[in-house]
């Protein structure tokens, strides 16, 4: 061992990443593989880990092989899906398949399922360090391990990085929860009781408690009728976003609706899931002054208050907040205006890799953008040349060549690996 809508929105956020990786890619003169080609190719049949969850490995043409090995730990897929690997997070809806492109370039891929749909970070990352000893058994020890994920899987790789620096060499966090676990529900349920405020009898339930029946019925029932609610009295909209401080494109309205969905349907599908999972409510707001709206007094004395249970917060320090203290590179993305996963947690989780002074470790790449995970290639490209600097000491002549100049003038000269910041 080395040293804007409903279901959908969610799910195209997640394939903007993969979208950038691919374009990226292909950027190298990679050709696209049609999906149907994948398994048949550089793909070997799934097999199962020792948890349940499914695993895939795929490898380069024979001698094609770099040596190195990428890990794609995948973002979040709801609880009461099946347990399988979500292939819309692999493939786009042209049949282009990202194992086969990064395969293309030399590299081993490896994923999982997870043993666990909803709230996954333990299990994906015990599944993820399972996943690269089943490589290791099959394929013989990689050069060099790289951790990639986007938002849960975001935070699955800091996490991962952060405690098994011996077997990841470096990770690609992309909009993930990493500054601040703890603050991210907090803001997912601050958004749900402003909601019940403003829209009382809208939605069944509470924001800590969520019937079977709204989830059930979410697509065709409640998603529609909230929506409605929203765009029926846009003031009341705004004031949420305004008290809440969700990030919205300001020269777009529709995303004021559109970030709004989005954060309540994490609401209603992954509340009880979660509370099961940390062993209790999470959510606090007992003591929280709300200001932004156009009576706070009223507001703050009104608004529905909930406490946190102390098995649950007590579990979320044990197991889902990041550290800072690195021992390799970690490079993070993120969408200044992200509505999910706020850029927020990008200066939290820098804070504390400076009390650790691990920032040479650190790159930070902000996306001057509204979106969740919405990256432009460029963007992917510039991470992935940069971590592997930091790694390896070295940028492969063809990644500096696929930037743009402008891109390619923000990476180091010298020889020896440094830690690049490009955001705060």
């Amino acid at each position: 061992m080395r040293p804007v809508k409903r279901i959908a929105y969610r799910r195209l956020t997640v394939l903007h990443l993969v979208l950038a990786v691919l374009i990226v890619l292909g950027s190298l003169g990679i050709a696209a593989v049609p999906v149907a080609q994948a398994q048949g190719g550089g793909c070997e049949p799934d097999g199962q880990q020792a948890s349940g969850a499914v695993y895939r490995i795929c490898m380069p043409p024979a001698g094609e092989w770099n040596g190195d090995l990428v890990v794609y730990a995948h973002g979040y897929v709801a609880y009461n899906e099946p347990i399988a690997i979500p292939e819309d997070q692999l493939t786009l809806p042209d049949g282009t398949s990202l194992p086969d492109l990064v395969t293309g370039m030399g590299y081993a891929f490896a994923t999982t399922s997870y043993s666990v749909n909803g709230l996954a970070v333990k299990a994906g990352i015990a599944d993820l360090v399972d996943l690269v000893n089943i490589f290791r058994a099959s394929h013989g020890e990689p050069a060099h391990v790289y951790l990639v994920g986007p938002s849960e899987g975001g935070i699955i790789t800091a996490l991962a990085v952060e405690q098994y620096p011996g077997l990841f060499d470096g990770g690609l966090s992309a909009c993930g929860p990493v500054g601040d676990f703890r603050r991210q529900i907090n803001y997912w349920g601050d958004v749900r009781v402003l909601f019940d405020y403003f829209f009382p009898g809208v939605l069944p339930g509470s924001p800590v408690v969520i019937p079977q029946e709204v989830i059930d019925n979410w697509e065709t029932v409640y998603a529609p009728r909230v929506e409605a609610a929203l765009r029926a009295d846009p003031l009341a909209t705004a004031q949420i976003i305004s008290v809440a401080r969700v990030p919205v494109d300001p020269t777009d309205p529709e995303t004021a609706i559109a970030s709004l969905m989005g954060v309540l349907w994490y609401n209603v599908f992954a509340t009880n899931d979660g509370r099961a999972k940390l062993g209790g409510q999470p959510f606090d707001n007992h003591n929280r002054i709300y200001h932004g709206s156009l009576n706070d007094r009223e507001l703050n004395r009104r608004v529905a208050r909930f406490r946190a249970d102390p098995a649950a917060l007590a579990e979320i320090e044990a197991h889902y907040q990041t550290s800072g203290d690195l021992s390799v590179p970690v490079v993070t993305l993120h969408t200044v205006a992200d509505p999910i996963v706020p850029y927020w947690h990008e200066s939290l989780y820098r804070r504390k890799i400076i009390a650790h002074n691990d920032q040479d470790l650190h790159t930070n790449i902000p996306s001057l953008r509204y979106g969740h995970c919405n990256f432009t290639a460029d963007e992917v490209l510039l991470a992935f040349a940069l971590l592997v600097y930091q790694v390896t000491g070295e940028i492969p002549a063809d990644l500096i060549q696929a930037l743009p100049e402008d891109q390619a003038a923000l990476l180091p000269q010298s020889a020896a690996p440094v830690g690049v910041r490009l955001g705060p």
